[in-house]
């Protein structure tokens, strides 16, 4: 499977050409306040199979666990792209919105469900956690 997408402006532009990992839904309010929603769903993949055009920042936030979490955005238009997990090194988490194409995208759990906003409906049938899902 190939993915591509890029931010808002299209400074920056990203292909994948690897199978997701996972899709999960964050809930968390720190993906609350960079995505500007009430989550938000984020594709794993392998860091190493990003190939990219065009420059990003990173802001670097201490997570309510206690790891550190890479957030990669563009400079110029301040999309995020993906953010990277000190507890996880060598995988990304895309944001699915990024994606040229988001008709494959469909999540698999949700994460943070303890700070999801009361309006919102999760799929009783996909698996859920109040925080991070058990490592392994």
């Amino acid at each position: 499977m190939t993915m591509s997408g890029q931010c808002l402006c299209g400074q920056y532009r990203y292909s994948i050409a690897a199978e997701p990992m996972m899709t999960a839904v964050c809930h968390c309010k720190s993906c609350q306040r960079q995505s500007g929603s009430a989550f938000s769903t984020n594709i794993g993949v392998l860091e190493a199979a990003i190939e990219s055009e065009g420059e990003l920042k990173v802001f670097d936030e201490t997570a309510e666990s206690g790891n550190l979490v890479h957030r990669h955005f563009c400079g110029s238009c301040g999309s995020p792209l993906y953010s990277t997990l000190s507890a996880m090194p060598g995988l990304a988490f895309l944001k699915a919105g990024t994606l040229d194409d988001t008709a494959a995208v469909a999540p698999q759990t949700h994460v943070w469900c303890k700070s999801a906003q009361g309006w919102i409906e999760i799929d009783e049938s996909l698996p859920r956690f109040d925080a991070n899902p058990p490592a392994g």
